[in-house]
């Protein structure tokens, strides 16, 4: 009896062992290179599948080697900022390559009319990539959805975002631009000068007007939220950057812990504000002029939506809302200190069409040259420098045979600087490129798309614009700028595209407006 045991014990153990063997050579070698020699038949070049090389751990290393070097102060920044992309696009000369996450091949599609395709698939053909725990926990919301889930959501959010939503929200807008150039002026010395360090003043602008306009509240009580969001940003791509096993995000790591902790504390305080709002719903107060409200009303016609999900909607809007915004005035104020003569042309222009008055929606929309600056500048620093999908079917792009499980690059940053699209200044600082709008400004509709393009474009684009103008039409109006010496050049991406060492710069009172 006791040899029967043993011996079944043993036959299990082996077929157990044997059958990890398998699992271990279909997962990380047989199905992989199946999928590699079906992708090379359709003509595709790239690097070859090894279980000892990933692309996305070089992705993230190269820029790292760059980054104790400063970058010269130019916008010469795709070597910098995503240098693999750039050698394996010229390397294989072609628009569309082969790379491996892992196992997982990826497709890296730099031509404007394959982006089209993918981003204008409404057959869930091509989706969000599969993540991980450790990922999810920095937002989830609309974003992440897929098919009727995400369609269900997305319609009955679009409302909270529609242009006369966004006037209602203008008042929120000045008061908390009012509230920095009170601030900035209070900093100015004697000569009427200071320095300061312009990119954590614009994170808390903007952290205010998310306060304020999406929740009602004012930016100290969100203030906790937006540093607990950004020290999340940086653990999640660190778990992006490395490799994940099944049941790693369980284990009790240091940064597990502090990752689960963070999670804990953003969702408790948002928790706070929807109860808080709630309560005063339900009281009868006006609470029509901010997005928490118009969440709510959401939820009210949708069984479906919980309070954990209006929580990761609020989350979104957080981290989306207040980082996007932010890096886009910090470096349009770094540009237009290196081109001093687009911010003449730009204060003259803020001058001559709002005066001294804080701007109203109608100036704000007849400002053109602040357009084409902030245009410019966000094809030369687009806050996402890279868009993900993947394939949950078998599909075709381009006239190839794409099977599942295939993820696909969309390289923003990329396209943005192709002199075949923009012409050989692609890499210079020309706002005239946007003169009569978007779509004339380059050879492709689809080589300039920052805010995403197709049925998943930002819905908050309309929102980022507008505070944008406003907040830099009302800096110009207070301030000439240019940049300390202290100021490094050195773009990188945590997240989104951020200046690493901060933008010191020396603001300078404007004279007091004068009507003629």
């Amino acid at each position: 009896m006791q040899n029967y045991v043993l011996s079944t014990l043993a036959l299990s153990l082996a077929s157990l062992f044997m059958y990890c063997v398998g699992r271990g050579y279909y997962v990380y070698w047989h199905r992989p290179k199946t999928l590699e020699k079906y992708l090379r038949k359709q003509g595709l070049e790239g690097t070859s599948y090894s279980p000892s090389h990933d692309d996305l751990k070089q992705m993230a290393k190269s820029p790292e080697e760059a980054r104790p070097e400063p970058a010269s102060l130019d916008h010469r920044i795709v070597q910098r900022v995503r240098p693999l992309l750039q050698q394996m696009i010229h390397k294989y000369a072609g628009k569309v390559c082969l790379s491996w996450i892992e196992t997982r091949p990826r497709l890296i599609v730099a031509d404007p009319e394959l982006i089209k395709v993918v981003l204008a698939d409404k057959n869930g053909h091509f989706v969000k990539p599969p993540s991980n725990p450790l990922i999810d926990l920095l937002q989830l919301g609309v974003s992440t959805l897929e098919g009727e889930k995400w369609a269900k959501r997305r319609k009955l959010i679009i409302p909270a975002f529609h242009f006369e939503k966004l006037k209602g929200m203008i008042p929120a807008f000045s008061m908390s631009c009012c509230a920095l150039m009170d601030r900035l002026k209070e900093l100015t010395d004697s000569r009427g000068s200071f320095e300061v360090d312009v990119a954590t003043e614009l994170q808390n602008l903007t952290a205010d007007v998310i306060s304020r306009s999406a929740f009602g509240s004012s930016y100290e009580e969100g203030k906790k939220i937006f540093e607990l969001q950004k020290e999340q940003a940086v653990l999640v791509l660190e778990a992006y950057f490395s490799l994940y096993l099944p049941g790693f995000s369980l284990l009790p790591t240091k940064k597990n812990k502090r990752r689960y902790y963070l999670d804990q504390q953003i969702k408790s305080m948002i928790r706070k504000i929807i109860r808080r709002k709630e309560k005063a719903m339900q009281n009868g107060e006006s609470c029509t002029g901010d997005l928490l409200s118009l969440l709510l009303q959401c939820r009210g016609a949708d069984s479906d939506m919980t309070i954990e999900d209006v929580v990761e909607e609020c989350k979104l809007i957080y981290f989306a809302g207040q980082e996007t915004t932010a890096n886009w005035l910090t470096w349009t104020m770094v540009v237009l200190s290196m081109h001093p003569e687009w911010q003449e042309k730009a204060r003259e222009e803020v001058l001559k069409v709002c005066g001294g008055r804080i701007p109203d929606i109608d100036e704000i929309n007849r400002l053109k040259i602040v357009s084409m600056i902030l245009h410019e500048v966000m094809r030369l620093y687009p806050p996402v420098t890279a868009l993900y999908r993947h394939t949950c079917k078998n599909t075709t792009l381009g006239g190839m045979s794409i099977p599942a499980g295939v993820d696909i690059l969309l390289p923003t940053l990329l396209l943005h600087f192709d002199p075949k699209l923009w012409g050989d200044d692609a890499d210079e600082f020309r706002p005239e490129r946007f003169a009569n709008g978007i779509s004339n400004a380059s050879k492709h509709q689809l080589a300039f798309y920052p805010f995403g393009w197709g049925p998943r474009i930002c819905l908050g684009q309309n929102f980022s614009t507008i505070e944008a103008k406003m907040a830099l039409a009302m800096i110009l109006q207070n301030f000439q700028f240019q940049l300390s010496p202290a100021y490094v050049h050195a773009p990188y991406t945590v997240i989104t595209l951020q200046p690493q060492h901060g933008a010191p710069m020396i603001l300078r009172r404007v004279q007091p407006f004068r009507s003629l």
